[in-house]
């Protein structure tokens, strides 16, 4: 099984220690981790913008980097999302437009060996314990794109409730996007700000001491409210707690 670990933007940039994470936990489980350096963004933050076609040349480089690859981990829902939901509308469109099929190629190659993290565990490594240990009481936040992109279910709560020492807490309104959204939270700043309150507000309404959820870009968001609330809550990457083991949590 030849695994490639996509760490994404905001993970190579802002939250390294959740690639570590993610290839500390792999490891453990027997899967051998690669990490192809020429790696690059997956253009969702262009596309979501609404430069389409300055996307495309990204979207064509993930299929190159990754094609020696039987899989590709993902530890963020969001661009995991973008690879499997998007890659395949811009070659439809750029096929429609008479600029051929390599899109719509480099999509068909992407798509179904990119997975979210806890999809690769629960669906491919057919796995929900997977030997954590983080004794702390947690709440989980389940993010847009992998509640309704991706479809993750339970596969998340899952992989928590066997984590060892971890209480997981209830979470109101915890289907409610927590108002990051990506630009949206440049160019709609009192909204966000009004639905990060609503969220922060039920996160620490569950007493939890960590908030966690396969997502850093919204864990930013939540975890910059929480601080500037002077809150003691944590934002932990789901990653980070599933690498935790007795002798060293993370």
């Amino acid at each position: 099984m030849r695994v490639a670990l996509f760490v994404t933007c905001i993970n190579d940039t802002l939250y390294p220690r959740t690639g570590r994470a993610v290839v500390m936990l792999l490891e453990r489980l027997g899967v051998e981790v690669g990490f192809p350096a020429e790696q690059s963004c997956c253009g969702q933050p262009q596309f979501n913008t609404g430069y389409r076609h300055a996307t495309e040349p990204l979207a064509l480089r993930y299929a190159r980097v990754f094609r020696d690859y039987e899989y590709v981990v993902v530890p963020s829902g969001s661009c995991a999302a973008m690879v499997r939901d998007n890659y395949p509308r811009m070659g439809a469109k750029a096929a429609a437009e008479g600029r051929g099929g390599a899109l719509t190629e480099a999509a068909a190659e992407a798509v179904p060996k990119t997975y979210e993290l806890t999809e690769f565990l629960v669906d491919v490594l057919k796995v929900t314990d997977v030997g954590a240990y983080y004794p702390h009481p947690v709440t989980y936040h389940p993010t847009c794109h992998g509640l309704r992109m991706l479809g993750l279910g339970d596969r998340p709560r899952a992989l928590l409730s066997h984590v060892k020492g971890l209480e997981l807490r209830e979470l109101e309104g915890a289907q409610e996007c927590c108002g990051f959204g990506g630009t949206f939270a440049v160019k709609n700043p009192a909204v966000s700000a009004a639905m990060g309150a609503d969220k922060t507000r039920h996160i620490q309404e569950t007493g939890a001491a960590a908030v966690c959820t396969v997502d850093n870009s919204c864990l930013m968001h939540i975890g910059g409210m929480l601080s500037r609330q002077g809150s003691t809550v944590r934002p932990v990457h789901l990653a980070e707690i599933l690498a935790s083991t007795e002798g060293n949590v993370l």
